[in-house]
């Protein structure tokens, strides 16, 4: 069984283009979840999987 003490479940809500994914993505490789930043205007973010 999962060790849930470890998870932490956060919200991020702003306006539109005031950095949302760019924080997301920030949070996920300082914690160690992703290991290489993809970019928005990219469309290479983890969170960001809608077609362009």
């Amino acid at each position: 069984m999962t060790d849930l003490t470890k998870y932490r479940n956060i919200g991020i809500f702003a306006h539109v283009d005031a950095g949302k994914t760019t924080t997301t993505e920030r949070i996920l490789k300082l914690t160690g979840k992703i290991h290489k930043l993809g970019e928005v205007h990219d469309g290479a973010a983890t969170t960001d999987f809608m077609e362009q």
